[in-house]
């Protein structure tokens, strides 16, 4: 890996908000969530928050990866099926009605479709998301971010399990050994996703 890109775990207690906002920046043009959330003002207002949710459950589970300045995050999911206890179910349940609001359905309607396609049992670990903040994409912090989660799951003897509604992004990760599992589409209407796994080394 570039010694110039510096990838670490994060804690949560790693200054506070800035995983979520390196993401938030990151997705705000995504495929999924502009169709989830079609108005750009919005999407920007709310990612924020969304991405606090989704980086607490991956501290939670799994583990963060982060680049110290911000430029790249990424959150990661150990192999298995992943259960929050009722308090943690209710508390992220309630905080993502906030976050959605009426277009909450069709949030839950990709995510019921991503987790439709995961191999059962579930022996990879999964990547949830990963991003670079677009004002230095292009320049080496993607690829040095999964290459780090890779390794780490190379440890543990698994491979990498993860879905992109982008296209550009089938390119780069086949450059990194992952291969379409599934290319499908989210029912009525939604976006189009490559489900792509890359075999344990």
């Amino acid at each position: 890996m570039n010694t110039n890109h510096s990838i670490s775990p994060a804690r949560p207690d790693d200054q506070p908000g800035r995983v979520a906002q390196t993401l938030a920046r990151a997705f705000q043009d995504d495929p999924a969530l502009s169709w989830i959330i079609p108005d750009p003002a919005r999407r920007r207002k709310v990612l924020p928050r969304f991405f606090g949710v989704m980086a607490e459950q991956s501290h939670r589970h799994g583990e963060v990866l982060a680049s110290a300045q911000g430029e790249a995050a990424a959150l990661w999911y150990p192999p298995g099926h992943i259960r929050d206890g009722l308090l943690d179910s209710i508390r992220d349940n309630l905080r993502m009605v906030g976050v959605f609001g009426t277009a909450l359905p069709r949030g839950l309607k990709v995510a019921d479709a991503m987790y439709a396609r995961h191999p059962d049992p579930q022996n990879f670990t999964y990547l949830r998301y990963v991003g670079v903040t677009p004002d230095v994409q292009g320049k080496g912090w993607g690829g040095a971010i999964i290459r780090s989660g890779i390794a780490r799951a190379a440890e543990s003897g698994t491979g990498v399990l993860l879905e992109t509604a982008t296209p550009a992004n089938v390119a780069i990760y086949t450059r990194l050994g992952f291969e379409i599992s599934e290319e499908w589409n989210v029912p009525d209407g939604g976006p189009k996703f490559w489900t792509m796994i890359r075999p344990a080394d």
